[in-house]
């Protein structure tokens, strides 16, 4: 099993999850971060004042999912994710070592 986590821009989410889900995803975690990468941030002007904006708002997407899957996933991301523009983020792929569902005890990709 593999763990897919992709930092993107807010304003894809929904395209993004659109797609995950044609592709056969049956969940995801999602999360609202900040960071920067080689981007540094952005400068802007409110009330006349310039100021820097370090951290930039993205969202962090989370799937696992079986290992032949992963590579479908990760494509699906990056087409769907894709403007071409900086601060379009990264997508990691991690190897899973188990999965257990609380609920049912359920272990491995019967847990997904």
């Amino acid at each position: 099993m593999k763990k897919i986590e992709a930092i993107i821009k807010p304003f894809k989410l929904e395209e993004v999850k659109d797609a995950l889900t044609k592709v056969g995803v049956h969940g995801m975690t999602v999360s609202e971060v900040k960071g920067f990468g080689r981007q540094r941030g952005h400068k802007e002007i409110y009330r006349g004042a310039e100021y820097q904006v370090d951290f930039v708002p993205k969202v962090k997407v989370e799937v696992v999912a079986e290992e032949d899957l992963a590579g479908r996933i990760v494509e699906v991301i990056l087409t769907t994710a894709h403007t071409g523009k900086f601060g379009d983020g990264k997508i990691f792929v991690y190897p899973i070592e188990e999965v257990i569902r609380i609920r049912t005890g359920e272990r491995g990709p019967d847990a997904l």
